[in-house]
């Protein structure tokens, strides 16, 4: 950036600081503490010209988030020079924490900006990356404002990395010319952050979690291949808002084909809310002078209870592991540091004290390659909590969601064993046993390498205009059950089981719930339109290992009979059967049983019932069904 091409709205006094990136840093001193830009606003230039001049320091600690590309101040022959205080650890700086060549200080990132403003944390220096000033004077943070702009309002000197290629962006992150001390101009290109590639695993787990998220919602989601993967699955939802602490590349396509318009949100509406971005060019071409998108400090767009404002807020974080009572733990591996709290907490509990929130803990079953659980009995040794039992909500991995909300200790233990790789999930059950979190009559949870199909979801409209939705069944499904059995008279009891059973066995309700999906299929119709889930009615297959055919069972609540569930729910079965090559269902009913007459004959195959001794006995090939909804 040449100093003959500066806009003549620089006045001398701003001109007098213009000067080299070694001059620049000069202003540190021995015992200083220096802050640094974050993501891809890192002063790369500045910090190389630090690197150089630090054999001449001693004690300066350097601050900083997540920086992006390589960092020349961690270099071991600086160890007795520099030493890194992170609030979160990158890749570029996780070899010295762990080496214990650099610090780790674990905090809400909402809460790090009032260590500045307060003092509890002294800036002596700020080395920060900025935008070209307008004509005012006011250069722009670009794209991180997050706790970059409160570290330096409360630094003694302020070192500026200008930038042409810098971002200008709109929100709450300007500084004047007048508050900077030294400026550097240079034109480079900022470090980009290359797109992640999305496995099969990640986009199981992106398909569970975008089915938590409803027309309307707004997210928060974060940087990597499970946020991309979720944002994949998001094409077909509508009117989706973002209140955020970052986002990628993966967001561009919603925005630019609408769905994510913002419309429908209840705090800043219309608007984009973020404290940084990190991506491609394409992506800081597209947040330039973009009036669509705020960038707001850290202290604003992570406030629990600001997050808390937007209706319908989902927010989508990863862990490292999650024990088998909830607990999550997302910044380190053991007593290896490697990440940090970051915006987690401030945003999980954003969203669960949002109007129809949902915060989401979203991670792969396993790690090292398959050979580790990421679903555990206990959290590795030295590991820690960041988001408590308390605090969460849901958990997804590549073999389904676990709800844990208000839920038991046992019910936890069995949702999450439910979601753990299959070859683990023995184990697991046997230590939540020894662990007394299951008590030991507990069937194993279903080993089946199938995941729950969640592309068999559907929802339809009886009858009488209700709309319910039509699930396969889950493991966690056996209180639902339970319930639905006691809703029946003895009568329909009676009809169903053929005999009067005043309460199901525990292990009846368990053989029920849990199902592989192929041998046997069962599909209920839910009613979730209230905060409790209610199951109105059910179907299930058991297939005959030795020919292509599948008994059938079909029972709906009294009260919510002659709405057309049953015949919705066998159609849906028969579509499922015909899929995974069942060719014929069988079935006994008693003769007096009207009610199931009538729905096969609404499904067209009346005629293939005979009598024998007072039971009825259906027999008929899947092809003989209407084949319509």
């Amino acid at each position: 950036m040449d100093i003959d091409n500066l806009d003549p709205h620089w006045n001398e006094q701003h001109r007098a600081k213009i000067c080299s990136a070694d001059e620049a840093v000069r202003v540190i001193r021995p015992g200083h503490r220096v802050f640094v830009g974050s993501g891809a606003a890192v002063p790369s230039e500045l910090l190389r010209a630090l690197a150089d001049y630090a054999p001449e320091l001693h004690d300066v600690e350097l601050m900083h988030l997540l920086t992006l590309g390589l960092d020349p101040t961690t270099e071991e022959r600086l160890v007795d020079r520099i030493r890194h205080s992170n609030f979160f650890i990158g890749a570029n700086a996780r070899k010295a924490v762990q080496e214990c060549r650099a610090d780790y200080t674990p905090i809400f990132l909402s809460e790090i900006p009032a260590l500045f403003k307060s003092g509890a944390v002294p800036v002596d220096v700020a080395l920060v990356h900025l935008s070209p000033p307008d004509r005012h004077g006011f250069c722009s943070y670009g794209v991180s404002v997050d706790i970059v702009k409160s570290a330096t309002e409360a630094a003694n000197l302020v070192v500026a990395q200008i930038n042409p290629q810098m971002p200008r962006i709109h929100g709450d992150g300007l500084i004047h010319l007048d508050e900077i001390d030294r400026i550097l101009l240079l034109d480079e290109a900022l470090p980009e952050l290359p797109r992640p590639e999305i496995n099969s695993v990640n986009a199981a787990i992106g398909r569970y979690t975008a089915s938590l998220i409803e027309d309307g919602s707004t997210l928060q989601l974060g940087i990597g291949a499970i946020p991309d993967a979720v944002l994949a699955n998001l094409e077909d939802k509508e009117d989706l808002g973002v209140h955020t602490e970052m986002f990628s590349d993966g967001l561009l396509a919603l925005i630019q084909k609408g769905v994510v318009n913002n419309r429908r949100k209840t705090l800043h509406r219309k608007k984009i809310v973020t404290s940084f971005v990190m991506g491609s060019r394409s992506l800081y071409d597209f947040v330039d002078d973009n009036p669509l998108i705020e960038f707001r400090p850290s202290q604003y767009t992570n406030d629990p209870f600001l997050v808390a404002q937007n209706r319908k807020m989902v927010a989508v974080n990863s862990a490292l592991e999650v024990d088998l009572t909830g607990q999550v733990c997302a910044d380190s591996i053991g007593h290896k540091f490697y990440s940090g709290i970051g915006g987690q907490v401030d945003f999980i509990r954003g969203a669960a004290r949002s109007e129809g929130g949902k915060p989401v803990i979203a991670l792969p079953s396993t790690a090292c390659g398959g050979k580790v659980s990421r679903i555990v009995t206990r959290l590795s040794e030295g590991a820690g909590v960041v988001t408590t039992r308390g605090d969460v909500h849901y958990v997804v991995t590549e073999y389904g969601i676990a709800h844990l909300h208000g839920k038991s200790i046992r019910h936890r233990a069995l949702a999450l064993i439910s979601i753990a790789h299959p070859k683990f999930r023995e184990q697991l059950l046997l230590d939540a046993k020894a662990c007394g979190y299951i008590e030991n009559q507990q069937l194993l949870v279903t080993s089946t390498a199938q995941a729950y199909p969640i592309d068999l979801e559907e929802r339809f409209q009886t009858h009488t205009g209700r709309k319910l939705l039509m699930r396969p069944f889950k493991e966690t499904d056996e209180d639902l059950l339970r319930e639905f059995f006691y809703a029946h008279s003895d009568q329909s009891s009676y009809f169903r089981f053929l005999s009067t059973a005043n309460f199901p066995p525990r292990q009846m309700m368990q053989g029920l719930a849990h199902i592989d999906y192929d041998s046997a299929m069962a599909i209920c119709a839910v009613d979730d339109s209230q905060a409790r889930e209610r199951i109105v009615g059910a179907v299930r297959y058991f297939r005959d290992p030795r020919s292509d055919k599948a008994e059938f069972t079909v029972l709906v609540n009294e009260r919510d009979q002659g709405q057309g569930i049953g015949t919705a729910l066998m159609k849906k079965l028969v579509r499922v059967a015909r899929e995974r090559g069942v060719h014929g269902f069988t079935a006994e009913m008693l003769a007096e049983n009207n009610r199931m007459f009538s729905l096969l004959e609404d499904l067209g195959v009346g005629k293939t019932i005979r009598f024998e001794r007072g039971v009825a006995v259906v027999e008929f090939a899947l092809d003989e069904v209407v084949d319509q909804p």
